[in-house]
């Protein structure tokens, strides 16, 4: 559904509730606010990204990936400020499934820009991941030291930590003669 018609039905459904309450229905003027609300969510939070972001927190990776599916052509679905949100989801579910195609999808996010800096650090700690993988220390090392600027609330801090001792071990690996 487009957005614009989100917005009319929210307004039309606000517009309904007050007209309840001038009435005196109290009892359906509630439900028709909350609905109204929700409905006037649904415009900035598109509900196909919330239910997959719930899958994926429950590491269904297969149902968020159907969720993220009914959303066909994003660029013209969502809000501009959704698009690298959706490449996020996009590249963590491919994260799961081919680690080194997932690299696309956060770059792709972070070139269309995410509001909240811990996606910013997600994303960059992905990619820190990613190059180390491919065995690239500066580029991981960069991308660690970005995402660890971006994580402000430290929300993954633990997760930056463990990274940067893998990359320690991953220089003892190289120093005792080579990769294992």
């Amino acid at each position: 559904m487009p957005n614009y018609i989100r917005l009319i039905i929210s307004f039309a459904l606000l517009g309904a509730a007050v007209s309840l309450f001038v009435f005196g229905h109290w009892g359906w003027g509630i439900p028709a606010i909350l609905l109204a609300l929700i409905v006037f969510v649904t415009f900035f939070f598109n509900e196909n990204m919330l239910i997959a972001q719930y899958y994926l927190r429950k590491e269904n990776m297969d149902k968020a990936q159907e969720w993220l599916n009914r959303i066909t052509n994003y660029e013209k679905q969502l809000l501009r400020a959704q698009h690298g949100y959706y490449n996020l989801l996009i590249g963590l579910i491919e994260s799961r499934k081919a680690p080194m195609q997932s690299e696309k999808y956060f770059k792709r996010a972070l070139s269309l820009g995410m509001t909240m800096d811990h996606n910013v650090a997600l994303a960059k700690l992905s990619l820190a991941g990613i190059a180390m993988a491919k065995r690239n220390k500066r580029e991981a090392t960069m991308y660690l030291q970005e995402a660890k600027k971006a994580d402000k609330n430290k929300l993954l801090a633990e997760q930056i930590k463990m990274m940067q001792g893998q990359m320690v071990q991953m220089d003892k690996t190289i120093i005792k003669g080579g990769y294992r």
